[in-house]
């Protein structure tokens, strides 16, 4: 077997920033060739981000970025809140808030194709767990004003897009979507589907309660119009004064919500447990 100098495997590793083993293998196998190391690091790479593209990926980090009061914002995963840490993921995290503020026009799937798959697969390598790029959004571009909230541990963000307003109301806006989770801009925006499952939930609380069926209608009907006043933005109370509506807050700054997003790190995301023994196996095949 060729012998390896330390100082080449050091060239090798600033060049990819790849484990020093990973890089002294390629070497080897490229017989010393730098170059020829890289192409191999990019096969190997591929592959164990392959394998460990099944494992859950529900911890992370969002960014964003405001460019010409134009927002864009970004949820990156991975396994473990120590790698969401590191360095080196934030400094991705930063480079795909980047590629997507220079690339308005461009889709993730888009942006990954162009050169961000081949970085993410070389964190892979590098820091040993999975990571995705899950999901990009952008302000409206139709809008007068655009706000953004990221919270300070960097899990929950969001935007809120506006006609007319300020940027100072879009703000305010964004951080009570944070705080309150809405599910949509106003009652009538909230699908059907959700309104008679909510309807079928207090429809099955109310029976055995001994009233009369138009007693119960009623007691449905008020529950729902509680319910789409809690989980419709522009019904609930402004957190910074809950002695006003959003409603209000839009009316005093001749603002309409045009829409919004929040993000928050890691929901909807099933998190496969796996035994001890198997992830061990799993680190030892790499």
């Amino acid at each position: 077997m060729i012998d390896i100098s330390a100082t080449l495997v050091k060239e090798l590793r600033e060049k990819t920033g790849l484990g020093l083993m990973d890089c002294k293998k390629a070497l080897q196998v490229s017989g010393g060739d730098i170059e020829l190391a890289i192409d191999e690091l990019r096969k190997t790479s591929g592959l164990k981000a392959k394998k460990k593209s099944s494992r859950s990926a529900a911890d992370g980090l969002i960014g964003a970025q405001i460019i010409n009061g134009k927002v864009c914002m970004v949820e990156v995963n991975c396994e473990t809140d120590f790698v969401a840490r590191d360095d080196s993921f934030n400094a991705f995290l930063q480079e795909v808030v980047g590629e997507v503020a220079a690339n308005a026009n461009s889709s993730l799937d888009d942006l990954l194709k162009a050169g961000l798959e081949d970085k993410r697969e070389k964190l892979v390598q590098k820091l040993g767990e999975n990571i995705i790029v899950r999901r990009i959004s952008r302000s409206i571009n139709q809008s007068d004003s655009a706000g953004l909230y990221i919270h300070s541990n960097k899990k929950i963000g969001t935007i809120v897009s506006l006609q007319g307003g300020n940027e100072e109301t879009a703000k305010d806006i964004a951080m009570h979507v944070a705080a309150s989770c809405p599910i949509a801009i106003s009652p009538k925006d909230i699908p059907e589907e959700i309104i008679l499952k909510e309807k079928e939930i207090f429809k099955a609380q109310s029976e055995g309660s001994g009233k009369p069926p138009e007693i119960i209608e009623k007691m449905i009907e008020g529950k729902i119009n509680k319910y789409l006043a809690e989980v419709s933005l522009t019904e609930q109370e402004f957190v910074k004064d809950p002695n006003k509506k959003i409603s209000d807050l839009l009316k005093e700054n001749n603002a309409t919500i045009l829409g919004f997003t929040r993000f928050e790190v890691g929901e909807g995301i099933d998190i496969k447990k796996v035994d001890f023994a198997t992830e061990v196996m799993s680190q030892i095949e790499g």
